[in-house]
C-alpha cells in the first residue's frame, strides 16, 4: 500500500474514523431512538452495547483490514483462506454483500445530505427562517428531482476528498470533527437555556430501571451501537487497512468508541431537550432536521445564526461518513481490478450514486430504500463480519494481528467475548431485523 494510503498519527486516524461513525445515526437516530424507547434506559443499553462492540468488535475489524492491507473483498478472503486456502474465493465472494451494503448505505445517505445542503443555503439566505418548516419540507422532499444540485455538489465534493487516499481523508476529518463538537457544543449551551429542558435532562438521565425490562429496549441498543459504531463488515476494515503495524489497534478502537458515544450525546443534549421545551416528538425521524428543528431555531434570538451552525455541522457529519463508505468500496474495487487507476473508480463511484440515486430523492423513495439498508444489509453485513472474524479465520492470526503494537496482548477471554458474546449479538439482531419485516 502506497505511502498516501496511510495516515500519519493515531489521532489522525481516530477522527476519521469517528468521522464515519458521527452521521445521522448519531444525530438524529440515536436521540430519536433514546427518546422513542425509555429515555435512560435506552441510553444504559446502549452503553453497554457500544462498550462490547467498540473493545471486541471494532478493533477486530481495524486488525482484520490491516493484516489483509486491502478492502473488504481481500479481507474477507484472506479471513476465509487463513481457515483453509481453498475457502479464500468463497470468502472473497461473501464480501461483496456488505460491499454493496457500503454503496447502498452511501446512496441514501447522500440524498439526505442533500436535503442538510439545501436546508444551509435556506439558512444563509434567511428564507428558512419565516416559511412554515413543514410546508418547506415537503416541497422537495416530495417531489422528484427537487435537489439536484445539492446532491451533485455532496457527491462530487465527496469523492474529490478522496483522491489522495487516506491522508485526504485525515487533513478534512482534522478540521470536520473538531468543529462538529464545538458547533453542537454551543447549541447544547444555548438548549440548556430553553424553559422545559429540564424535563428533558430527566428523562435522558434520571434511572428508568423498569424500562430494562422490555427487551425492544435491548434490541433498538444494539442495532443503534452496530450502526452508530459503523460496523457494517465493511467500513472500517479499510481504515484498518491504512494502520501501521506499530499502532494499537485494540487502543484506537476504544478511543473511536469514546469519541462516537460523545457526539452522540452532545446531539442528544440538543435535541431531547429542546424538544421538550417545545412538546415535539423526538422520534420523527428525517422530518426532526428540517421541521422540527428549524421550527425552534425560528423562536430563539440569533435563530438564523445557530441554523447556519446546526447545518455546517450536519454536512461535516455526513461528508464524513460518506468518505468512508466510498473508500471502502473504491479500495475494494481496486483491489480486485488492480489495473484501473484510482480517478476512474472514483468517477464510476460518482456516477452510480448520482444516477440511482437522483430516483431516491423524494422520502417516499429514500424512506423505503433506507429502511431495507438498515433492516437488511447492516444486521447481515455486521453478521457475516463477525463470524468471518471470530469463527472463521484462524484464532492464532487474529489475536496476533491484534496484539500487533500493543503494549499488553489479547487475551483469551477477549477472543471468547467475541466469539460467544459478540457473535450471537450480531446474529440475534439479524435475525429479529428479519422477522420484525417479516411480522409487519
Amino acid at each position: 500500500m502506497s505511502k498516501d494510503h496511510k495516515f500519519t498519527s493515531s489521532w489522525g486516524f481516530v477522527l476519521s474514523a469517528v468521522g464515519s461513525a458521527v452521521g445521522m445515526a448519531n444525530v438524529w437516530g440515536f436521540p430519536a431512538k433514546m427518546g422513542s424507547y425509555g429515555g435512560s434506559a435506552f441510553l444504559f443499553a446502549y452503553l453497554v452495547f457500544i462498550i462490547l462492540f467498540g473493545v471486541v468488535g471494532l478493533s477486530a475489524e481495524y486488525a482484520v483490514g490491516r493484516r489483509a492491507r486491502t478492502g473488504t473483498l481481500g479481507s474477507y478472503e484472506m479471513a476465509w483462506a487463513s481457515r483453509r486456502p481453498s475457502l479464500g474465493r468463497a470468502g472473497g465472494l461473501l464480501g461483496w454483500l456488505p460491499l454493496a451494503g457500503s454503496m447502498c448505505i452511501a446512496i441514501g445517505y447522500a440524498v439526505i445530505i442533500s436535503y442538510v445542503l439545501k436546508a444551509f443555503a435556506n439558512s444563509i439566505d434567511g428564507s428558512l427562517m419565516h416559511v412554515d418548516t413543514a410546508g418547506w419540507f415537503e416541497s422537495f422532499s416530495l417531489n422528484s428531482y427537487s435537489v439536484i444540485p445539492f446532491h451533485a455538489i455532496v457527491v462530487i465534493g465527496t469523492l474529490l476528498t478522496l483522491l489522495l487516499g487516506a491522508k485526504s481523508i485525515e487533513k478534512s476529518n482534522k478540521i470536520m470533527m473538531p468543529l462538529f463538537f464545538v458547533i453542537f457544543a454551543i447549541l447544547a449551551v444555548r438548549v440548556a437555556f430553553l424553559p422545559g429542558a429540564a424535563d428533558g435532562y430527566r428523562y435522558m438521565f434520571l434511572p428508568r430501571w423498569k424500562e430494562l425490562l422490555d427487551p425492544m429496549v435491548w434490541i433498538w441498543a444494539m442495532g443503534q451501537a452496530f450502526f452508530s459504531l459503523s460496523i457494517t463488515g465493511s467500513g472500517m476494515i479499510v481504515y484498518g487497512a491504512y494502520l501501521g503495524k506499530e499502532e494499537d489497534v485494540a487502543a484506537l478502537a476504544k478511543r473511536t468508541a469514546l469519541f462516537d458515544t460523545i457526539a452522540a450525546m452532545v446531539a442528544a443534549l440538543v435535541i431531547i431537550p429542546a424538544c421538550f421545551a417545545y412538546g415535539l416528538d423526538v422520534g420523527s425521524g428525517p422530518s426532526l432536521l428540517f421541521v422540527t428543528l428549524p421550527r425552534i431555531l425560528q423562536d430563539i434570538p440569533l435563530g438564523r445564526l445557530f441554523a447556519i451552525i446546526l447545518y455546517t455541522a450536519m454536512i461535516f457529519a455526513g461528508v464524513s461518513s460518506l468518505q468512508n463508505m466510498f473508500e471502502a468500496v473504491g479500495e475494494s474495487l481496486l483491489h480486485r481490478f488492480p489495473k484501473l487507476n484510482r480517478k476512474i473508480v472514483l468517477a464510476l463511484l460518482c456516477a452510480v450514486c448520482l444516477g440511482i440515486g437522483l430516483h431516491m430523492e423524494p422520502i417516499f423513495q429514500w424512506g423505503p430504500w433506507m429502511d431495507i439498508v438498515s433492516i437488511y444489509i447492516i444486521p447481515i453485513g455486521a453478521t457475516l463480519g463477525a463470524v468471518s472474524w471470530f469463527w472463521m479465520m484462524k484464532r492464532e492470526d487474529l489475536l496476533d494481528e491484534v496484539g500487533q503494537g500493543a503494549k499488553k496482548p489479547p487475551s483469551a477471554l477477549w477472543y471468547n467475548v467475541g466469539r460467544y458474546v459478540y457473535v450471537p449479538c450480531a446474529v440475534i439482531l439479524c435475525l429479529v431485523a428479519l422477522l420484525m419485516q417479516v411480522a409487519f
